[in-house]
Formats: structure tokens, sequence, C-alpha cells
């Protein structure tokens, strides 16, 4: 049976649930994050402060600099994750199969929904009109035959939107994507696959699996599979996770530790939004070299203090040996109760 795959992503969520909160600041430049004279980071922030160049994982001090009107709110995770819960409840309402990716974004696998006449498309219309009504907040989603193409599809047209790519179009929508855009390239990746003439999903086409994996590695297989729209991957609700993880290709290569640890401390917002409070044992940090080679680090703590953090930093950087840094980052182990209880979870108990 072909699959129904929705892909559900709020819209700048954090801060919305803020503009919601606080009408007065509808229409304005604002960013929840850290202090701008505190080595404080944006965790997300509205489309208007997004034209002025801010976005997630940048230093508070540094978004103040592109957009100096731009209004600094602290986070209030307890009442994003009471919001994230209300749309889960939505989304149970279709189907059993939801794989949360994070607070504001999941797939949903709704092949065997019988309303809506059985149509994807509808049903996420009928979801995101339900979180509108029921939270104040908008979605939008992306609707395709599998978690690839759905993925990218939901953002296609942010914010409020929705986009389908029905099965006979899928070949036709992946051949036109730009690469950028396909998970895994990041910004040195593209750079390469320019190089080689590689610019949209349809260059790939012309290229066999092993000459693609010869080029890239393992990434090479992905590339060729989802050149051609595949992806087997079923939408998992019930998988016990043994880590969660967030990491960062950069548009520039870093050339110090300093600069390492400042994308380090950035990404932690989002790892403990994926955290969802759960108890971990132990903290990896990963680093990718201009050379693509990279390492990793660890160290048992049950706490993201900053001087654990820059002491696992230390020991992953020293072997950089004068090379740069394209990617950091950041995983914890989750202890094996925590794995448990977030199996009861995806179950909806």
């Amino acid at each position: 049976m072909q699959r129904k795959i929705i892909h559900i992503d709020m819209d700048a969520f954090y801060a919305s649930v803020e503009i919601r909160d606080n009408p007065s600041l509808k229409g304005k430049p604002i960013a929840v994050g850290g202090k701008a004279d505190s080595r404080g980071v944006i965790s997300t922030c509205s489309y208007e402060a997004r034209k002025f160049g801010v976005h997630s994982a940048m230093p508070s001090a540094e978004a103040k600099r592109l957009c100096p009107d731009l209004i600094l709110i602290p986070g209030r995770m307890s009442v994003y994750k009471s919001v994230s819960a209300q749309i889960r409840e939505i989304f149970a309402r279709y189907t059993e199969l939801i794989e949360p990716l994070s607070l504001d974004e999941a797939y949903l696998d709704v092949s065997e929904c019988s309303a809506c006449q059985g149509s994807a498309t509808l049903i996420a219309q009928q979801i995101r009109a339900e979180i509108l009504a029921e939270t104040g907040l908008t979605a939008s989603a992306g609707v395709a035959p599998n978690k690839f193409i759905a993925k990218i599809a939901s953002d296609e047209n942010k914010p409020n939107g929705q986009c389908v790519v029905t099965p006979d179009q899928a070949a036709e929508f992946v051949a036109g994507l730009k690469l950028r855009k396909f998970p895994g390239v990041g910004p040195r990746t593209a750079e390469k696959l320019e190089e080689l003439g590689l610019n949209y999903g349809h260059d790939l086409l012309g290229w066999s699996l092993q000459a693609l994996t010869d080029r890239f590695g393992k990434f090479g297989h992905s590339l060729y599979q989802r050149a051609r729209g595949i992806d087997d991957r079923p939408v998992q609700p019930s998988r016990i996770r043994k880590s969660v993880g967030v990491e960062t290709t950069l548009a520039h290569d870093l050339r110090t530790e300093a600069q390492c640890e400042q994308i380090l401390l950035g990404l932690l917002p989002e790892l403990k939004q994926r955290l969802r409070g759960r108890s971990f044992k132990g903290i990896t940090i990963k680093l990718k070299f201009h050379d693509f080679q990279q390492t990793t680090a660890a160290g048992q703590s049950e706490r993201l203090s900053e001087d654990v953090l820059r002491s696992i930093l230390h020991t992953a950087f020293e072997r950089a040996a004068g090379r740069r840094v394209r990617l950091v980052g950041i995983s914890v182990a989750l202890a094996e109760e925590s794995s448990l209880r977030q199996l009861a979870l995806d179950f909806g108990s």
C-alpha cells in the first residue's frame, strides 16, 4: 500500500507562542533567547526578525547588531511543552503512527486513516485548522508518499501553508529541488557538489551509485536514493531512543576553540528541547573538519554544565591539529529508564 505521510511543522513556534500570549508583540521583530550581554543565543525568532538575517543558534549579541530593534524574550519551556502536548493530542485524533522530531514538528502516517474520506490532503488541512482553533497558532504541512519528501514539502509554503506532492509528482518534485535542500547537505557539501556541476536533484540522475559512494562515502547512497524520490523509512512511534543530539554544518569554517564553544552553546536550547526533561548519563561532542574527517569526545555527566562541555570540547578540538572545523554537534546518551518512559509517551499513555 502506498504510504500517506504528513509532516507538520509549527511556524516559529516559541516566538509565535510569545506573540499569542502578548499581542502587543505582533508584527515586531522578536526572538526567544538569552541576553545579548551574557553570551546568550537565539532559540527561535519571528519572521519579521528573520528578514534581518536573524536565525536560531545565532549569538544574541550578533542578532542585536543585525536588528537593533530586536525584542529579546526569555524562553518559557513549560509553556511550550504544554502547547506541544495540545498539538500532539490533535494528531492522535487521526492516527497512532506519530513520530515527533521535537516539540514543534512530527511525522504522521495517515495511510489507514478514514477521516476526510481518507484524503491525506484534507486531513492535513483539518489538523492545521484544529491547531489554529485550539491553540491560536499556525502550522505548515507537507503531504507526500514518504518522509523525505514530506519534510521538504512542509517548508515550501511557510508560514501557514501546505504543499502536497502526490506519488506521480514525486520524481518531478525532487528533480527540481536544489541539492542544498536535501537533508544532510550542508554548505560545504553543497560546494563540493556544485564543483562537480551538481546543483539540482535531476543532476544526480546521471551518476551511478558507485560513483556517488566513491565521492561521498555512505552519504553517496543517500544522495542516490533521494534523487529518485526513494525513502522507505517508516514512521516510528514506538522506537526506543538511545540518544538525542543536534548538530550544525557551518556556512564558514571555524578556526578557534572559542568559536566552536560559541556554536556549541548555541545548540544547547534545541538539545534541551529535544530532551523534553528526560535524564541522560553521558555527553558526546562531535567535530567534523574541513577535510571531512571527524572526531568525537565523550564525558560522563548528568548535567549540561558549561564547564563539562568546555572540557569535552577541549579534548575534541586538540585533535583538529590545525584543521578548520565545518560541523559541530552534541548528543547525550539517554538513561535506560527514560527510554522506557518515552516508549510509553509515544503510545499516548
